[in-house]
């Protein structure tokens, strides 16, 4: 059965990874008759927020730890991943990513990210193995491959719909750092069989949760298919 890693940076949208997306990420491997196992890193997260306020909180979290909420407890630490072992990795969305795992919340393309990470993203493509990013994920990839040999093709959603965020501006800082974007709406995902990359946009777009589900199905559905 083939093994895809979900990689969670904490638990929440505004502070780790986006908990609907995680779930469906898992429920949809699944669906492919496939076998899913969660990660995540064991560092603190940038701040906690309060999800029902917004506001800050003084508690620090971490990552790993947070992570385990959505895992039900079994997640793997990054540094003890074994790339023989697994065939895949998603990174669902969530402010985690920009973040936690970078600093592009900060510092917008020109912020750093976790070294382990990027290590990890560079050994995957280097053996070929497929990576699915969600919602703001794509620029956890930016970021990994800035500066290397190839230029990735990613989608962060579309300029030409309705979002919550800026995606112009983040189209515009990954392609200042090598990327190819283009647009996608959440009924598409983009595939960059080159690099074996899909992203998929999710609740980068103004999206119902119905919505979301059949974006992230159909990026699952692909990877898996990359796989082979």
């Amino acid at each position: 059965m083939k093994r895809i890693g979900v990689l969670l940076s904490g638990c929440g949208v505004y502070d780790g990874a986006e908990i609907q997306e995680s779930v469906l990420t898992m429920l949809a491997i699944e669906e492919a008759n496939a076998e899913y196992f969660c990660i995540s890193i064991d560092k603190p997260q940038y701040h906690t927020i309060n999800h029902l306020t917004g506001e800050e909180e003084k508690a620090p979290r971490n990552m790993l730890v947070e992570s385990a909420r959505i895992a039900r407890g079994e997640v793997l630490d990054i540094n003890k991943v074994d790339l023989r072992e697994m065939d895949a990795l998603v990174i669902p969305g969530g402010f985690g990513s920009a973040k936690n795992f970078t600093k592009w919340a900060f510092e917008g393309p020109e912020g750093k990210i976790l070294p382990e990470l990027k290590l990890l993203l560079i050994n995957l493509v280097n053996i070929g193995k497929p990576i699915l990013a969600l919602c703001v994920s794509p620029v956890v990839l930016a970021k990994a491959f800035e500066g290397g040999l190839f230029q990735p093709k990613l989608t962060i959603g579309s300029t030409l719909e309705k979002s919550p965020y800026s995606i112009e501006e983040f189209k515009n800082g990954m392609e200042s750092i090598g990327v190819e974007s283009i647009d996608k709406s959440v009924e598409d995902i983009l595939i960059d069989f080159d690099n074996k990359l899909i992203t998929a946009p999710c609740y980068m777009m103004n999206a119902s949760i119905i919505e979301v589900r059949n974006n992230i199905k159909k990026g699952v559905e692909a990877l898996v298919k990359m796989i082979g």
